[in-house]
Protein backbone atom coordinates (compact mmCIF):
# COMPACT_ATOMS: atom_id res chain seq x y z
CA UNK A 1 0.00 0.00 0.00
CA UNK A 2 1.64 3.04 -0.60
CA UNK A 3 0.82 6.56 0.89
CA UNK A 4 -0.21 9.99 -1.42
CA UNK A 5 2.95 11.82 -0.08
CA UNK A 6 0.11 14.46 0.78
CA UNK A 7 -2.33 12.29 2.73
CA UNK A 8 -1.67 14.16 6.09
CA UNK A 9 -2.46 17.23 4.55
CA UNK A 10 -5.98 16.09 2.79
CA UNK A 11 -6.83 14.15 6.21
CA UNK A 12 -6.60 17.64 8.37
CA UNK A 13 -8.74 19.04 5.94
CA UNK A 14 -11.31 16.60 5.99
CA UNK A 15 -10.89 16.90 9.83
CA UNK A 16 -11.88 20.44 9.87
CA UNK A 17 -14.67 19.22 8.37
CA UNK A 18 -15.94 16.22 10.09
CA UNK A 19 -14.82 16.75 13.72
CA UNK A 20 -15.12 13.52 15.37
CA UNK A 21 -16.54 11.56 12.55
CA UNK A 22 -13.31 11.67 10.65
CA UNK A 23 -11.68 8.45 12.84
CA UNK A 24 -8.13 7.01 12.99
CA UNK A 25 -8.75 4.60 15.72
CA UNK A 26 -7.53 1.19 15.54
CA UNK A 27 -10.77 -0.36 15.88
CA UNK A 28 -12.82 1.83 13.26
CA UNK A 29 -9.72 1.06 10.89
CA UNK A 30 -9.76 -2.87 11.37
CA UNK A 31 -13.19 -2.88 11.27
CA UNK A 32 -13.13 -1.60 7.38
CA UNK A 33 -10.27 -3.56 6.14
CA UNK A 34 -12.17 -6.92 5.82
CA UNK A 35 -14.52 -7.93 3.75
CA UNK A 36 -16.72 -11.77 4.13
CA UNK A 37 -14.45 -12.83 1.75
CA UNK A 38 -11.01 -14.43 1.82
CA UNK A 39 -9.14 -11.70 1.25
CA UNK A 40 -6.50 -10.21 3.98
CA UNK A 41 -7.26 -7.21 5.56
CA UNK A 42 -6.39 -3.80 3.95
CA UNK A 43 -6.84 -0.93 6.13
CA UNK A 44 -7.42 2.55 5.03
CA UNK A 45 -5.44 5.35 6.52
CA UNK A 46 -8.91 6.87 8.03
CA UNK A 47 -12.58 6.33 8.34
CA UNK A 48 -14.92 9.35 7.05
CA UNK A 49 -18.83 9.09 8.42
CA UNK A 50 -20.55 12.26 6.31
CA UNK A 51 -24.00 12.91 7.55
CA UNK A 52 -25.03 14.81 3.95
CA UNK A 53 -24.29 14.65 -0.06
CA UNK A 54 -23.11 18.17 1.00
CA UNK A 55 -20.14 16.64 2.88
CA UNK A 56 -19.23 14.10 0.24
CA UNK A 57 -19.20 16.43 -1.84
CA UNK A 58 -16.58 18.43 0.22
CA UNK A 59 -14.83 15.53 1.26
CA UNK A 60 -14.42 14.19 -2.59
CA UNK A 61 -13.32 17.90 -3.70
CA UNK A 62 -10.26 17.53 -0.99
CA UNK A 63 -9.48 13.77 -1.84
CA UNK A 64 -9.46 15.09 -5.46
CA UNK A 65 -7.07 17.83 -4.96
CA UNK A 66 -5.01 15.71 -2.86
CA UNK A 67 -4.72 12.45 -4.51
CA UNK A 68 -5.91 10.29 -1.93
CA UNK A 69 -7.89 7.39 -2.67
CA UNK A 70 -11.46 6.93 -1.48
CA UNK A 71 -13.50 4.01 -1.24
CA UNK A 72 -17.46 4.01 -0.22
CA UNK A 73 -18.19 1.71 2.75
CA UNK A 74 -21.75 0.25 2.99
CA UNK A 75 -22.26 -3.06 5.17
CA UNK A 76 -18.87 -4.50 3.95
CA UNK A 77 -20.71 -7.96 2.91
CA UNK A 78 -18.78 -8.24 -1.02
CA UNK A 79 -17.43 -11.03 -1.89
CA UNK A 80 -14.92 -9.93 -4.08
CA UNK A 81 -13.18 -7.32 -1.92
CA UNK A 82 -14.99 -4.26 -3.24
CA UNK A 83 -14.84 -2.00 -0.30
CA UNK A 84 -11.22 -2.72 0.85
CA UNK A 85 -8.68 0.14 0.52
CA UNK A 86 -6.28 -2.10 -1.44
CA UNK A 87 -4.34 1.68 -1.81
CA UNK A 88 -4.90 3.10 1.32
CA UNK A 89 -6.49 6.65 1.84
CA UNK A 90 -9.98 7.06 3.40
CA UNK A 91 -13.25 5.06 3.63
CA UNK A 92 -16.38 6.52 3.47
CA UNK A 93 -18.90 5.27 5.80
CA UNK A 94 -22.03 5.67 4.71
CA UNK A 95 -23.61 3.80 8.01
CA UNK A 96 -25.27 7.88 9.21
CA UNK A 97 -26.67 8.55 5.95
CA UNK A 98 -29.55 5.36 6.42
CA UNK A 99 -32.65 7.14 6.10
CA UNK A 100 -36.15 7.20 3.92
CA UNK A 101 -36.06 10.76 2.23
CA UNK A 102 -39.58 9.97 0.85
CA UNK A 103 -42.17 7.71 -0.33
CA UNK A 104 -44.85 7.83 -3.14
CA UNK A 105 -46.64 5.13 -2.12
CA UNK A 106 -49.25 5.67 -4.88
CA UNK A 107 -46.33 5.29 -7.61
CA UNK A 108 -44.47 2.56 -5.85
CA UNK A 109 -41.62 4.47 -5.43
CA UNK A 110 -39.28 5.48 -2.47
CA UNK A 111 -36.06 7.69 -2.15
CA UNK A 112 -33.34 6.54 0.21
CA UNK A 113 -29.92 7.19 1.29
CA UNK A 114 -27.31 4.67 0.31
CA UNK A 115 -26.72 3.28 4.41
CA UNK A 116 -30.39 2.03 4.77
CA UNK A 117 -30.13 -1.60 4.55
CA UNK A 118 -32.76 -3.82 2.22
CA UNK A 119 -34.29 -5.01 5.51
CA UNK A 120 -34.81 -1.57 7.44
CA UNK A 121 -36.42 -0.26 4.32
CA UNK A 122 -39.26 -3.43 4.04
CA UNK A 123 -39.57 -2.83 7.88
CA UNK A 124 -40.47 0.84 7.06
CA UNK A 125 -42.48 -0.09 4.49
CA UNK A 126 -44.76 -3.01 6.48
CA UNK A 127 -47.79 -0.90 7.01
CA UNK A 128 -48.17 0.41 3.21
CA UNK A 129 -48.69 -3.04 1.40
CA UNK A 130 -45.63 -2.31 -0.24
CA UNK A 131 -42.14 -3.83 -0.60
CA UNK A 132 -38.57 -3.80 -2.18
CA UNK A 133 -37.90 -7.07 -3.53
CA UNK A 134 -33.81 -7.74 -4.01
CA UNK A 135 -32.45 -9.65 -1.94
CA UNK A 136 -29.07 -10.95 -2.30
CA UNK A 137 -29.21 -12.74 1.20
CA UNK A 138 -26.75 -10.37 3.37
CA UNK A 139 -28.39 -7.53 4.75
CA UNK A 140 -26.66 -5.72 2.63
CA UNK A 141 -26.78 -1.83 2.13
CA UNK A 142 -29.07 -0.17 -0.94
CA UNK A 143 -26.41 1.63 -2.24
CA UNK A 144 -23.54 -1.26 -2.27
CA UNK A 145 -26.30 -2.64 -3.86
CA UNK A 146 -26.76 -0.33 -6.45
CA UNK A 147 -22.67 0.01 -6.57
CA UNK A 148 -22.65 -3.75 -7.36
CA UNK A 149 -25.57 -4.11 -9.10
CA UNK A 150 -27.16 -7.03 -6.65
CA UNK A 151 -29.25 -9.59 -7.22
CA UNK A 152 -30.59 -13.02 -5.78
CA UNK A 153 -33.37 -14.91 -4.73
CA UNK A 154 -36.09 -13.18 -6.14
CA UNK A 155 -34.31 -11.96 -9.37
CA UNK A 156 -36.28 -14.10 -11.46
CA UNK A 157 -39.56 -13.09 -10.50
CA UNK A 158 -38.64 -9.22 -9.56
CA UNK A 159 -35.12 -8.74 -11.81
CA UNK A 160 -32.59 -7.40 -9.94
CA UNK A 161 -31.22 -3.81 -8.89
CA UNK A 162 -30.64 -2.91 -12.67
CA UNK A 163 -34.85 -3.10 -12.73
CA UNK A 164 -35.66 -1.54 -9.66
CA UNK A 165 -33.31 1.35 -9.46
CA UNK A 166 -35.03 4.82 -11.07
CA UNK A 167 -32.49 7.15 -10.04
CA UNK A 168 -29.53 8.11 -8.19
CA UNK A 169 -27.69 10.77 -6.73
CA UNK A 170 -24.29 10.58 -7.21
CA UNK A 171 -21.01 12.50 -6.37
CA UNK A 172 -18.24 12.59 -8.76
CA UNK A 173 -14.62 12.56 -8.15
CA UNK A 174 -14.11 16.21 -8.42
CA UNK A 175 -17.05 16.91 -5.74
CA UNK A 176 -19.69 17.53 -8.64
CA UNK A 177 -23.34 16.15 -7.99
CA UNK A 178 -25.42 14.73 -10.69
CA UNK A 179 -28.94 12.97 -10.78
CA UNK A 180 -29.62 10.33 -12.85
CA UNK A 181 -33.20 9.12 -14.18
CA UNK A 182 -36.06 10.65 -12.84
CA UNK A 183 -39.28 9.08 -11.15
CA UNK A 184 -41.18 8.81 -14.82
CA UNK A 185 -41.75 5.40 -15.85
CA UNK A 186 -39.47 6.04 -18.79
CA UNK A 187 -37.30 8.19 -20.61
CA UNK A 188 -35.40 8.49 -23.91
CA UNK A 189 -33.36 11.63 -23.06
CA UNK A 190 -30.14 11.00 -23.62
CA UNK A 191 -27.43 8.39 -22.18
CA UNK A 192 -28.27 6.03 -19.33
CA UNK A 193 -26.56 7.57 -16.78
CA UNK A 194 -28.47 5.51 -14.07
CA UNK A 195 -27.36 2.08 -15.95
CA UNK A 196 -23.53 3.43 -16.47
CA UNK A 197 -23.66 4.00 -12.37
CA UNK A 198 -25.38 0.68 -11.63
CA UNK A 199 -22.50 -1.61 -10.82
CA UNK A 200 -19.69 0.66 -11.46
CA UNK A 201 -18.67 -0.77 -8.06
CA UNK A 202 -17.78 2.95 -6.69
CA UNK A 203 -15.10 3.46 -9.50
CA UNK A 204 -17.21 6.47 -11.23
CA UNK A 205 -18.79 7.87 -8.38
CA UNK A 206 -20.34 7.91 -4.93
CA UNK A 207 -23.87 6.92 -4.66
CA UNK A 208 -25.82 9.40 -1.88
CA UNK A 209 -29.54 8.73 -3.09
CA UNK A 210 -31.46 6.23 -4.69
CA UNK A 211 -35.00 6.63 -5.78
CA UNK A 212 -36.67 2.71 -5.65
CA UNK A 213 -39.36 1.36 -7.48
CA UNK A 214 -41.21 -0.98 -5.02
CA UNK A 215 -43.62 -3.77 -5.76
CA UNK A 216 -46.97 -4.68 -3.96
CA UNK A 217 -46.87 -7.41 -1.36
CA UNK A 218 -48.42 -10.23 -2.71
CA UNK A 219 -51.77 -11.53 -1.33
CA UNK A 220 -50.47 -15.04 -1.02
CA UNK A 221 -46.98 -16.87 -0.88
CA UNK A 222 -46.71 -20.42 -0.99
CA UNK A 223 -42.60 -21.89 0.09
CA UNK A 224 -41.41 -25.61 -0.03
CA UNK A 225 -38.56 -27.89 -0.37
CA UNK A 226 -38.28 -31.05 -2.57
CA UNK A 227 -35.13 -33.39 -3.29
CA UNK A 228 -33.69 -34.91 -5.94
CA UNK A 229 -31.87 -38.03 -6.41
CA UNK A 230 -29.62 -36.10 -8.71
CA UNK A 231 -27.93 -32.73 -9.51
CA UNK A 232 -28.88 -33.34 -12.88
CA UNK A 233 -32.36 -34.01 -12.16
CA UNK A 234 -32.79 -30.80 -10.03
CA UNK A 235 -31.27 -28.41 -12.71
CA UNK A 236 -33.32 -29.96 -15.50
CA UNK A 237 -36.68 -29.17 -13.12
CA UNK A 238 -35.40 -25.75 -12.92
CA UNK A 239 -34.74 -25.14 -16.56
CA UNK A 240 -38.10 -27.01 -17.32
CA UNK A 241 -39.89 -24.88 -14.38
CA UNK A 242 -38.70 -21.79 -16.46
CA UNK A 243 -39.29 -23.16 -20.11
CA UNK A 244 -42.58 -23.57 -18.80
CA UNK A 245 -43.15 -20.09 -17.62
CA UNK A 246 -44.23 -20.91 -14.63
CA UNK A 247 -44.35 -17.53 -12.73
CA UNK A 248 -41.71 -18.46 -9.83
CA UNK A 249 -40.82 -15.63 -7.22
CA UNK A 250 -37.86 -18.07 -6.17
CA UNK A 251 -36.19 -20.91 -7.13
CA UNK A 252 -32.80 -22.02 -5.49
CA UNK A 253 -30.95 -25.06 -5.57
CA UNK A 254 -28.43 -26.96 -2.73
CA UNK A 255 -26.03 -29.15 -3.47
CA UNK A 256 -26.09 -32.53 -0.97
CA UNK A 257 -23.27 -31.28 1.09
CA UNK A 258 -25.28 -28.37 1.57
CA UNK A 259 -28.08 -30.14 2.75
CA UNK A 260 -25.73 -31.75 5.10
CA UNK A 261 -24.58 -28.39 6.33
CA UNK A 262 -28.19 -27.67 6.85
CA UNK A 263 -29.18 -30.51 8.95
CA UNK A 264 -25.70 -29.47 11.42
CA UNK A 265 -26.12 -25.56 11.40
CA UNK A 266 -29.84 -25.71 11.36
CA UNK A 267 -31.01 -28.84 12.74
CA UNK A 268 -33.27 -29.77 9.81
CA UNK A 269 -33.60 -33.28 9.03
CA UNK A 270 -33.67 -32.98 4.95
CA UNK A 271 -32.37 -35.92 2.97
CA UNK A 272 -28.80 -35.94 2.09
CA UNK A 273 -29.12 -35.13 -1.34
CA UNK A 274 -29.41 -32.13 -3.64
CA UNK A 275 -32.89 -30.14 -2.93
CA UNK A 276 -34.62 -27.51 -4.65
CA UNK A 277 -36.02 -24.25 -2.08
CA UNK A 278 -39.27 -22.37 -3.99
CA UNK A 279 -41.70 -19.62 -3.26
CA UNK A 280 -44.53 -18.68 -4.92
CA UNK A 281 -46.29 -15.13 -5.17
CA UNK A 282 -49.73 -14.03 -6.25
CA UNK A 283 -53.21 -14.48 -5.57
CA UNK A 284 -54.67 -17.60 -3.52
CA UNK A 285 -56.21 -19.10 -6.86
CA UNK A 286 -52.91 -18.00 -8.64
CA UNK A 287 -50.47 -19.39 -6.13
CA UNK A 288 -52.30 -22.47 -5.64
CA UNK A 289 -52.11 -23.40 -9.30
CA UNK A 290 -48.12 -22.57 -9.97
CA UNK A 291 -47.76 -25.11 -6.70
CA UNK A 292 -49.89 -27.58 -8.77
CA UNK A 293 -48.11 -27.07 -12.05
CA UNK A 294 -44.83 -26.88 -10.28
CA UNK A 295 -46.03 -30.35 -8.38
CA UNK A 296 -46.25 -32.34 -11.58
CA UNK A 297 -42.88 -30.78 -13.21
CA UNK A 298 -41.36 -32.21 -10.01
CA UNK A 299 -42.85 -35.73 -10.21
CA UNK A 300 -41.68 -35.89 -13.52
CA UNK A 301 -37.91 -35.50 -13.06
CA UNK A 302 -38.45 -37.92 -10.12
CA UNK A 303 -38.16 -35.52 -6.89
CA UNK A 304 -39.55 -36.59 -3.47
CA UNK A 305 -39.60 -35.56 -0.08
CA UNK A 306 -42.05 -32.26 -0.93
CA UNK A 307 -42.53 -30.36 2.02
CA UNK A 308 -44.70 -27.39 2.17
CA UNK A 309 -43.63 -24.68 4.67
CA UNK A 310 -47.38 -23.04 5.07
CA UNK A 311 -46.82 -20.41 7.45
CA UNK A 312 -44.89 -16.93 7.50
CA UNK A 313 -42.76 -18.42 10.23
CA UNK A 314 -41.78 -21.93 8.65
CA UNK A 315 -41.15 -19.63 5.43
CA UNK A 316 -39.03 -17.09 7.38
CA UNK A 317 -36.85 -20.42 8.48
CA UNK A 318 -36.45 -21.86 5.45
CA UNK A 319 -35.15 -18.21 3.91
CA UNK A 320 -32.95 -17.87 6.75
CA UNK A 321 -31.49 -21.22 6.51
CA UNK A 322 -30.59 -20.45 2.68
CA UNK A 323 -29.46 -16.87 3.26
CA UNK A 324 -27.20 -18.75 6.18
CA UNK A 325 -25.05 -21.34 3.89
CA UNK A 326 -22.19 -19.66 3.79
CA UNK A 327 -21.44 -19.30 7.71
CA UNK A 328 -23.14 -22.60 7.90
CA UNK A 329 -20.64 -24.00 5.78
CA UNK A 330 -17.37 -22.54 7.46
CA UNK A 331 -18.85 -23.68 10.67
CA UNK A 332 -19.17 -27.42 9.31
CA UNK A 333 -15.35 -27.50 8.90
CA UNK A 334 -13.78 -25.13 11.12
CA UNK A 335 -11.34 -23.30 10.83
CA UNK A 336 -11.81 -23.14 7.22
CA UNK A 337 -11.72 -19.85 4.82
CA UNK A 338 -14.03 -19.56 1.92
CA UNK A 339 -13.26 -18.78 -1.72
CA UNK A 340 -16.58 -18.47 -2.70
CA UNK A 341 -17.13 -17.60 -6.45
CA UNK A 342 -20.04 -17.29 -9.14
CA UNK A 343 -20.80 -17.68 -12.81
CA UNK A 344 -24.38 -17.40 -14.42
CA UNK A 345 -25.08 -19.03 -18.13
CA UNK A 346 -27.71 -19.91 -19.99
CA UNK A 347 -30.61 -21.78 -18.95
CA UNK A 348 -29.81 -24.31 -21.35
CA UNK A 349 -26.84 -25.04 -20.68
CA UNK A 350 -26.77 -24.58 -16.54
CA UNK A 351 -27.41 -28.79 -16.13
CA UNK A 352 -23.87 -29.05 -17.98
CA UNK A 353 -21.90 -26.21 -15.96
CA UNK A 354 -23.41 -27.44 -12.72
CA UNK A 355 -21.59 -30.86 -13.47
CA UNK A 356 -19.00 -30.02 -14.91
CA UNK A 357 -18.01 -27.61 -11.89
CA UNK A 358 -18.89 -30.41 -9.34
CA UNK A 359 -16.36 -32.85 -11.68
CA UNK A 360 -13.50 -30.24 -11.46
CA UNK A 361 -14.20 -29.57 -7.82
CA UNK A 362 -13.64 -33.51 -6.94
CA UNK A 363 -10.73 -33.82 -8.75
CA UNK A 364 -8.60 -30.91 -6.95
CA UNK A 365 -10.11 -32.49 -3.76
CA UNK A 366 -11.47 -29.57 -2.40
CA UNK A 367 -14.80 -29.32 -0.52
CA UNK A 368 -17.12 -27.43 -2.45
CA UNK A 369 -20.58 -27.52 -1.70
CA UNK A 370 -23.01 -25.67 -4.61
CA UNK A 371 -26.03 -23.64 -4.90
CA UNK A 372 -27.05 -20.58 -6.17
CA UNK A 373 -29.95 -18.33 -7.71
CA UNK A 374 -30.65 -21.34 -10.33
CA UNK A 375 -33.80 -19.99 -11.95
CA UNK A 376 -31.62 -17.15 -13.70
CA UNK A 377 -28.42 -19.67 -14.80
CA UNK A 378 -26.98 -18.08 -11.50
CA UNK A 379 -24.42 -20.60 -9.43
CA UNK A 380 -21.93 -20.19 -6.63
CA UNK A 381 -19.22 -22.52 -5.47
CA UNK A 382 -18.05 -22.62 -1.69
CA UNK A 383 -14.65 -23.75 -1.67
CA UNK A 384 -13.82 -24.26 1.76
CA UNK A 385 -9.66 -24.05 2.19
CA UNK A 386 -6.96 -24.68 5.03
CA UNK A 387 -6.62 -20.36 6.57
CA UNK A 388 -2.82 -21.45 6.57
CA UNK A 389 -2.74 -23.29 3.32
CA UNK A 390 -1.23 -21.41 0.31
CA UNK A 391 -1.71 -24.89 -2.06
CA UNK A 392 -5.17 -24.96 -0.97
CA UNK A 393 -5.49 -21.02 -2.03
CA UNK A 394 -3.82 -22.01 -5.17
CA UNK A 395 -6.29 -25.19 -6.41
CA UNK A 396 -9.16 -23.18 -5.46
CA UNK A 397 -8.25 -20.04 -7.34
CA UNK A 398 -7.21 -22.23 -10.53
CA UNK A 399 -10.61 -24.56 -9.97
CA UNK A 400 -12.47 -20.79 -9.65
CA UNK A 401 -10.79 -19.51 -13.11
CA UNK A 402 -11.90 -22.92 -14.91
CA UNK A 403 -15.50 -22.26 -13.60
CA UNK A 404 -15.26 -18.22 -15.31
CA UNK A 405 -13.62 -20.13 -18.86
CA UNK A 406 -16.80 -22.91 -18.85
CA UNK A 407 -19.23 -19.61 -18.46
CA UNK A 408 -17.49 -17.34 -21.31
CA UNK A 409 -17.59 -20.83 -23.93
CA UNK A 410 -21.07 -21.33 -22.82
CA UNK A 411 -22.00 -17.80 -23.59
CA UNK A 412 -22.43 -16.57 -19.78
CA UNK A 413 -20.33 -14.64 -17.70
CA UNK A 414 -18.03 -14.69 -14.90
CA UNK A 415 -20.01 -13.46 -12.51
CA UNK A 416 -23.50 -13.26 -12.03
CA UNK A 417 -23.82 -11.30 -8.84
CA UNK A 418 -20.51 -11.07 -6.63
CA UNK A 419 -18.98 -8.26 -9.29
CA UNK A 420 -15.61 -7.94 -10.64
CA UNK A 421 -13.72 -5.67 -7.72
CA UNK A 422 -10.19 -7.63 -7.56
CA UNK A 423 -11.15 -11.25 -7.57
CA UNK A 424 -12.76 -11.21 -11.01
CA UNK A 425 -10.69 -8.06 -12.66
CA UNK A 426 -8.18 -10.59 -14.54
CA UNK A 427 -11.19 -12.29 -16.80
CA UNK A 428 -13.02 -9.08 -17.63
CA UNK A 429 -10.47 -8.46 -20.80
CA UNK A 430 -11.74 -12.19 -21.76
CA UNK A 431 -15.60 -11.17 -21.26
CA UNK A 432 -15.79 -7.61 -22.63
CA UNK A 433 -12.26 -7.47 -25.48
CA UNK A 434 -12.04 -3.84 -26.24
CA UNK A 435 -15.46 -3.29 -24.00
CA UNK A 436 -12.81 -3.73 -20.78
CA UNK A 437 -10.82 -0.04 -22.52
CA UNK A 438 -13.79 1.20 -23.09
CA UNK A 439 -14.57 1.02 -19.38
CA UNK A 440 -11.35 2.31 -18.68
CA UNK A 441 -11.55 5.23 -21.05
CA UNK A 442 -14.93 5.91 -18.73
CA UNK A 443 -13.16 5.62 -16.05
CA UNK A 444 -10.39 8.32 -17.39
CA UNK A 445 -13.13 10.92 -18.31
CA UNK A 446 -15.05 10.30 -15.21
CA UNK A 447 -12.23 10.26 -12.49
CA UNK A 448 -9.10 11.18 -14.11
CA UNK A 449 -6.73 11.55 -10.90
CA UNK A 450 -7.99 7.58 -10.48
CA UNK A 451 -9.10 8.29 -6.71
CA UNK A 452 -12.16 6.57 -7.10
CA UNK A 453 -11.86 2.64 -5.42
CA UNK A 454 -8.60 2.44 -7.27
CA UNK A 455 -7.13 -1.18 -8.11
CA UNK A 456 -10.65 -2.32 -8.72
CA UNK A 457 -12.99 -3.13 -12.33
CA UNK A 458 -11.27 -1.18 -14.33
CA UNK A 459 -7.92 -1.46 -16.43
CA UNK A 460 -4.81 0.28 -14.61
CA UNK A 461 -4.04 0.06 -10.80
CA UNK A 462 -3.11 -2.70 -8.37
CA UNK A 463 -3.73 -5.78 -8.67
Amino acid sequence: MSRPPNCADALAEIAALLGDRLSRSRADLDQHARSEAWYPPTPPEAVAFPETTAEVSAILTICNAHGLPVVAWGAGTSLEAQALAVEGGLTLDFSRMNRVLQLHAEDMQVVVQPGLTRQELNEELRATGLFFPVDPGANASLGGMAATRASGTTTVRYGSMRDNVMGLEVVLADGRVIRTGSRAAKSAAGYDLTALMLGSEGTLGVITELTLRLHGQPEAISAAVCAFDSLEAAVQTVMATIQMGIPMARIEFVDEAVARVFNSYAGTKMPERPHLLVEFHGSQAGVAEQARAFGEVVAEMGGADFNWASTTEARTALWKMRHNAYPACLAARPGSIGLVTDICVPISRLAEAVAETRADIEAEGIEGPILGHVGDGNFHAILLLDRDNPDHLARARRLAGRMADRALAMGGTVTGEHGVGIGKRGYMAAEHGQGWQVMGAIKAALDPNGILNPGKLVPGGAA
